[in-house]
């Protein structure tokens, strides 16, 4: 630790190490369980149980709230901790770096099974409306395509 003066006056801004501290500690608990939800999420996603990892969207919600609250308060007070905790700090930028690289599969599971989703919904309806519209033939004899406008809006319910 060290006796560093403190930090000018910022709103939200850290004044102690003690402070610092206990946000950093925070910080780190709130990435962890973060961390958790997401991998759970990631899970369930790939094992194709969407309506239960829409369910963990409360907690990752809350988490990110949390998450986003003290990392703003971490940088507001930057010029301080570089200064007073050089060291913490490093350890946190190396620590990011990992949770953000970990936050990119979750990502990329996430953009796949919308990806997929998207797919299937635009198949069905194409189908859909390829069986609704009326077949009929061109000038050459041969089945002329259907038109956009015969098209049927597609109803969906999310409730099962």
């Amino acid at each position: 630790m060290s006796n560093a003066t403190p930090a000018p006056h910022i709103p939200n801004a850290i004044g102690s190490v003690g402070e610092a501290e206990q946000v950093i500690d925070n910080l780190g608990k709130v990435m962890d369980a973060l961390l958790a939800t997401v991998e759970q999420e990631t899970e369930l996603v790939r094992n194709g149980r969407l309506h239960e990892a829409g369910k963990l969207e409360a907690s990752k919600s809350e988490l990110t709230g949390r998450y986003l609250a003290d990392t703003e308060r971490l940088k507001a007070s930057r010029p301080y901790l570089q200064r007073s905790l050089p060291q913490v700090l490093d350890a946190l930028r190396t620590r990011h770096e990992t949770f953000n690289a970990l936050l990119q599969v979750n990502l990329a599971v996430l953009a796949t099974a919308h990806a997929v989703s998207e797919g299937i919904i635009r198949g069905v309806s194409d189908e859909l409306s390829r069986k609704q519209a009326p077949t009929t033939y061109g000038a050459t004899g041969r089945a002329s395509q259907t038109p956009p406008t015969a098209s049927q809006p597609l109803a969906i319910c999310r409730t099962l």
